[in-house]
């Protein structure tokens, strides 16, 4: 009877470290966001003002919604390099477009940018080849687009102010940007087709295990292809959100952008393996490289380079907190 107990305790004790393990790796992003606001509202007194926070917002709602669509592809497995070109692309085409009305100026990037999406889905699912390769050459040739309708970037196409596209980019409701509602209606729609949707259950196969995905008759393929297609569609958006929020399509933007998006979706949760991540994660984890960029931004000694060493380290971090809990999950 004693061996019995002992081994149940043992048993009920596995099970609560794993529990502990998947609530760290969910919700560790969101305790370290909470802690790093009430320390910078601690700190500088500018922080929780009404004009920074909204600030913050409309910057993190152009990241977010490209981390939005890295966060499907992650979870299969994959990596889109080319959203940050795309984002440029999106906004300048947005631009380009909006002398035709708005329903132009979001139609044509949507189309071109998913497309592009497209196109990356089609060969690494159908012919096989690395995401890192295939999102690789559609980074250097989206970014060769944007060179050609720009005449090697010396013309800048504006949105005229006043305008109903300009409207949706720059209005508010409610006191907050528009942008902002638009990126939060598009996480719940996201959360519901990851965790309620059949197809979102097929991108979690995909990414756990790809041939035991495909014996259960997921179609892999199809499910790779929308994944990219789906990154290319946010990517659009949101360079034309950002063209609206602006008044105008800004070449040099977008440069980076890839990076900071996957870091945002790694810091949230989601594994860079596949298998297992959150849309709300991604969120956060947008939120908390806004938050750290703003720290440094108030701190005023610093420039903008120490932006990039902290969002990295953290990084670094987060990926060796997620191995070793992953690594522990298993043992249990």
């Amino acid at each position: 009877m004693h061996a019995k107990d002992t081994a149940e305790e043992e048993t009920a004790g596995a099970g609560r470290s794993e529990r502990l393990s998947a609530l760290a790796q969910q919700h560790g992003a969101l305790v370290t966001l909470a802690v790093a606001m009430i320390a910078a509202s601690l700190s500088f007194d500018t922080f929780l003002t009404g004009d920074n926070l909204e600030n913050m917002a409309l910057s993190s709602a152009f990241l977010a919604v490209v981390a939005l669509g890295m966060t499907f592809v992650i979870i299969t497995g994959g990596i889109d390099l080319s959203v940050g070109s795309l984002f440029a692309l999106g906004g300048v085409l947005a631009a380009w477009a909006s002398q035709y009305g708005a329903v132009a100026a979001l139609l044509l990037p949507l189309a071109v940018c998913g497309l592009i999406g497209l196109v990356n889905g089609l060969l690494i699912a159908r012919s096989r080849l690395a995401p890192f390769i295939v999102t690789l050459a559609s980074m250097l040739g989206a970014r060769g687009i944007l060179l050609s309708v720009t005449d090697e970037g010396s013309k800048t196409y504006l949105v005229e102010k006043g305008s109903f596209f300009a409207r949706i980019g720059q209005g508010s409701l409610l006191g907050v940007g528009v942008p902002v509602w638009i990126t939060v209606a598009l996480f719940v729609l996201g959360a519901v087709v990851l965790r309620r949707t059949r197809f979102g259950q097929y991108v979690y196969a995909v990414g756990g295990n790809e041939d035991a995905a495909a014996l259960m008759g997921a179609p892999v393929a199809r499910t790779k292809i929308s994944v990219y297609l789906l990154s290319g569609l946010c990517a659009g958006l949101a360079g034309a959100l950002n063209a609206a929020w602006l008044a105008s399509g800004v070449t040099i933007l977008g440069s980076g952008m890839e990076l900071e998006a996957i870091s945002a979706v790694v810091i949230g949760g989601t594994l860079l393996t596949g298998g297992f991540g959150f849309i709300s994660g991604s969120l956060v984890g947008v939120l908390l490289l806004k938050v750290i960029q703003n720290v440094i931004n108030q701190i005023g000694s610093l420039d903008s380079a120490y932006q990039q060493v902290v969002s990295g380290a953290f990084l670094a971090v987060v990926v060796i907190a997620q191995t070793w809990l992953g690594r522990r999950r298993r043992v249990l």
